[in-house]
């Protein structure tokens, strides 16, 4: 018996550390995409260049971020305030700090923040308690929060 969940563990560590190099991979290969893509005159396949605020930060996405509510918000005010002149590249109208926060929160979890529209992003990001970089923890609740132990 014993034999066998020593078994089951050395399965459970590889198949762990699997997910944790697919992971890796992944992540490196996104970034080596996106360091190559800030220097390159054209943007790598499946993503586009926007560039942000008054200053013109070029920031790199993905093209399917496009579909997304924050960018469907985004790109109605940029049509509302630079009309359809095109001049070059897609400009979006918002602070760079901002737009950096949503791109974090989308890459870090596509499907839980690709459901937010403008004014749900601008809400939780001037939370004081937001920080893109950490992920938010729930407070531990007992479920039984009356029972006898």
């Amino acid at each position: 018996m014993a034999g066998a969940m020593k078994k089951v563990d050395k399965i459970r560590q590889m198949a762990c550390l699997k997910d944790l190099l697919i992971r890796w991979k992944q992540t490196s290969l996104r970034r080596r995409i996106l360091n190559d893509a800030v220097s390159s005159p054209r943007a790598p396949s499946g993503f586009l260049f926007v560039y942000v605020g008054t200053e013109r930060k070029r920031f790199v996405i993905p093209t399917r971020f496009l579909n997304l509510p924050i960018f469907a918000s985004l790109l109605k005010e940029t049509e509302e305030e630079f009309g359809f002149r095109c001049s070059g590249g897609l400009v979006l109208p918002c602070e760079v700090g901002f737009f950096n926060d949503v791109v974090e929160c989308l890459h870090k979890d596509e499907k839980k923040y690709g459901k937010f529209s403008l004014q749900e992003f601008a809400n939780m990001i001037s939370d004081p308690g937001f920080d893109p970089c950490k992920e938010k923890m729930m407070p531990f609740i007992p479920l039984l929060q009356k029972a006898m132990v």
